[in-house]
């Protein structure tokens, strides 16, 4: 009976190891890399300058001719456009750049 005992113990302490390395795993292969991309998007936005060429979430391609402080104005082919800086997707340069 109490060698049944110190065996079940014994899984109980592994069973623990084991959630902490799976909950490690996805911290640093899900949890912490999602939190690197969003400060350097973060980044990105506030860093918006007049005359960057940029990419919204929605896929409109422009060119930034003011920025204030939660919005931002951009010339596409046909006119402008007011858009919120949060629809800022990407730089249209950085993706060019990748290809």
């Amino acid at each position: 009976m109490t060698l049944l005992q110190a065996a079940e113990g014994g899984t109980g302490m592994l069973n623990i190891i084991m959630m902490i390395a799976i909950f490690a795993v996805f911290y640093f292969f899900m949890i912490r890399p999602q939190q690197k991309k969003a400060k350097e998007l973060e980044k990105y936005k506030e860093g918006i300058a007049k005359g960057d060429q940029i990419v919204t979430i929605g896929g409109i391609h422009g060119k930034v001719t003011s920025v204030q402080d939660t919005t931002v104005v951009i010339a596409v082919e046909d006119g402008k456009l007011r858009i919120e800086k949060s629809a800022l997707s990407i730089d249209a340069s950085t993706m060019l750049n990748a290809k």
